[in-house]
């Protein structure tokens, strides 16, 4: 069984609206689909990044830059991944046709995993 994984697109802003009792009911969905995919099988991990927006590497002349980021301007980040197992690309779209974010998130990227070679 293949695994995939379902990388979690949003706007830094999407939930700035939201009542408490409205996130916690928006948890609640995410947290039922966690729990459906674990019982079938299926879920082989995932978590919630942190808001607090990380840190960005990148190479500049031989060096290796660290600045804060995403910033709070930036249009989409990365809000969190779930890895799933499915037999194939159409199997994993299926499951993530089910999870919360297509109704809450901007989008899902859905890449599957290449197993290590020992």
């Amino acid at each position: 069984m293949a695994q995939f994984m379902l990388l979690l697109h949003e706007s830094p802003t999407d939930f700035s609206s939201f009542s408490p009792e409205e996130i916690q009911r928006v948890i609640g969905e995410y947290t039922a689909w966690r729990l459906r995919l674990q019982e079938e099988g299926k879920l082989a991990g995932g978590l919630k990044l942190a808001d607090e927006g990380g840190r960005e590497l990148s190479l500049e002349n031989d060096r290796v830059r660290v600045v804060d980021g995403p910033y709070a301007e930036a249009k989409e980040v990365l809000g969190g991944y779930f890895l799933i197992e499915a037999a194939d690309y159409d199997e994993a779209v299926e499951i993530s046709k089910g999870c919360p974010h297509l109704e809450y998130g901007s989008r899902i990227v859905l890449r599957e995993v290449d197993p290590l070679q020992e």
